[in-house]
């Protein structure tokens, strides 16, 4: 994936400020990254675990998934890590529901599932898995007028980002962004430098054209910093 590092995203600037903000997932999030295509290494679990999700979990307190995304998590060791999570009193992730929805709740979050799936391959009419999680996390977080979703995803990001050009009904959302909580973890000093390093440049500067377009670790921190200097009390 190519990043823009050319201005700031509002919304991590909010989260830098009020990190008990309420951030919906995607499942890329939670998942362990494979990129065979590209390089015989990849995550396991326990290393996804140690490097990305306990110091989200740490990091940020008010944390959700839509069952759509909790439906996609195939992996025993992710069901279990995420069940945890779940499962904890109180809970350290949520799970938005659809029966929660209003009556009226239900017919704006239809208005809006039918602007975004013919961008995506989800398709209603089947009920198919391809982008249903997203599909049914953003339309379920923008009638709940909730703000934030962090995604992986390149097309999940322009449904939020192209919003208004693309008529998506997602105006009020704010693409959160893996790179950016990459950062955030470093600034903070939540996550491990070294690992955080590891997974940017698995995610980041990994095949050619992303070493062409998207800057090595060193000139990453230092542009995030250009963009967040007051991001937190002072970076590592």
């Amino acid at each position: 994936m190519i990043i823009d590092l050319t201005s700031p995203n509002q919304g991590l600037i909010s989260i830098f400020k009020h990190p008990k903000q309420v951030i919906t997932l995607d499942a890329n999030f939670l998942i362990p990254p494979h990129r065979r295509r590209f390089t015989k290494n990849s995550f396991d679990f326990s290393l996804f675990q140690k490097v990305w999700l306990d110091p989200i979990f740490t990091a940020f307190s008010s944390l959700a998934i839509h069952e759509a995304v909790y439906g996609e998590l195939i992996s025993p060791s992710v069901q279990l890590y995420i069940g945890s999570m779940i499962e904890c009193k109180p809970p350290r992730l949520t799970v938005h529901k659809d029966s929660n929805l209003t009556s009226k709740e239900k017919v704006i979050r239809d208005s809006i599932e039918n602007k975004i799936y013919p961008l995506t391959s989800y398709d209603p009419f089947i009920d198919n898995k391809n982008d249903r999680g997203e599909v049914k996390s953003l339309a379920y977080i923008a009638v709940k007028g909730l703000i934030y979703f962090a995604a992986h995803d390149n097309n999940t990001i322009q449904l939020v980002e192209k919003a208004e050009e693309w008529s998506t009904g997602l105006d009020n959302i704010e693409a959160i962004k893996m790179h950016e909580v990459i950062f955030y973890l470093y600034n903070t000093g939540i996550g491990d430098k070294k690992s955080l390093r590891m997974l940017y440049k698995y995610q980041y500067h990994l095949t050619q054209n992303e070493k062409k377009f998207n800057p090595e670790w060193n000139q990453f921190i230092k542009l995030m910093e250009a963009l967040y200097p007051s991001g937190s009390a002072g970076s590592i």
